[in-house]
């Protein structure tokens, strides 16, 4: 286990350099690229090559691109074209604001959809099993733009039971007001994520099901509670670890459509905002950040595989099973 980790970690830190060359590479062949930002009505030829001076943009791209990466191993991701703003003091508070959405939602639809898959696997076409497919198909089809719209419309102008948006009220900054302000967007967040998680452990563990082992235990008498949870559970959760993993960059990028309408400060819509502003220091961070959350979430999958189903072993050889 030791070896395999080591080894990944240096193939996640490899996959890290490679990210950020690209991205970086792409940033400066964009049309434009970051010195656009000066390219304002009103300011002179020689204002823009000073203000392209004083960043540094107008230095060799590999050189700008070792002075950046220098910066952020240092935990210093750069400064804001236009306003010259530590791009530290926005991308972490915004960090913090994403996390507590997200982490809310994705907690809670995988509290919801994992026993409901389960149940439903053990109790094929009934009723819970037909209301699971019905909120898959809402989930899955329903934009969650649109589902917040509706939300607002009803229960915050309607019948003012929540508010409309933003995180906090004018002037408070409690928790019982945050949580009141979660209401509707965990909602919305809660019903997308939980169509996939549900229709991903209910499939998986009718596969697992239907195996010739299970059919073994059944066969010899073990009570049917023992075969589920003792014996198909653990395979059955391996897929679903894999979405898991899968989706954990998403807790950190955010959910650009629904934190835009209900105007929560989240990275996904600091995101939308940088790239409109051509802030392409922010852009960078956030990049690498989602890139180092991906990298995290296959290195966290693959260990639980070891953990869930003993036939994986992590060796010389890799993630393999035995």
């Amino acid at each position: 286990m030791g070896e395999y980790l080591v080894r990944r970690i240096l193939q996640s830190l490899l996959v890290l350099f490679l990210v950020s060359v690209v991205s970086f590479a792409l940033i400066h062949a964009a049309p434009g690229g970051p010195t656009a930002i000066f390219l304002r009505p009103g300011v002179s030829p020689e204002v823009q090559r000073i203000q392209a001076h004083n960043l540094g943009l107008d230095r060799p791209v590999p050189i700008q691109y070792l002075n950046w990466l220098g910066l952020m191993l240092r935990g210093n991701f750069g400064y804001t074209f236009k306003n010259h703003l530590p791009v530290a003091q926005i991308v972490w508070p915004t960090l913090g604001n994403t996390l507590i959405l997200m982490t809310t939602s994705w907690v809670l639809a995988l509290l919801i959809a994992i026993p409901w898959g389960i149940y439903s696997s053990t109790r094929q076409y009934g009723l819970a099993d037909n209301a699971g497919s019905v909120v898959g198909y809402i989930g899955f089809s329903m934009p969650a733009f649109w589902f917040g719209i509706l939300l607002q419309m009803f229960f915050a102008l309607k019948l003012g039971w929540f508010p409309l948006s933003d995180m906090h009220s004018m002037g408070r900054s409690d928790l019982g007001d945050l949580v009141w302000h979660m209401v509707l967007p965990v909602t919305v967040l809660v019903l997308i994520n939980l169509a996939g998680y549900l229709k991903y452990s209910r499939a998986s563990m009718l596969e697992v099901l239907n195996q010739d082992y299970v059919r073994t235990a059944r066969a010899k008498g073990v009570p049917e509670r023992r075969v589920v949870f003792r014996h198909a559970l653990r395979n059955a959760l391996i897929p679903v670890v894999t979405v898991l993993g899968l989706d954990l960059p998403i807790v950190v990028a955010g959910a650009a459509l629904t934190e835009a309408v209900f105007n929560w400060p989240g990275m996904g819509q600091l995101f939308v905002q940088m790239a409109f502003a051509r802030e392409y220091s922010v852009l960078m961070a956030i990049t690498m950040i989602i890139a180092a959350m991906v990298v995290l979430g296959n290195l966290l999958a693959d260990i639980l595989y070891a953990i869930i189903d003993p036939r994986v072993q992590l060796g010389a050889g890799g993630a393999e099973a035995r």
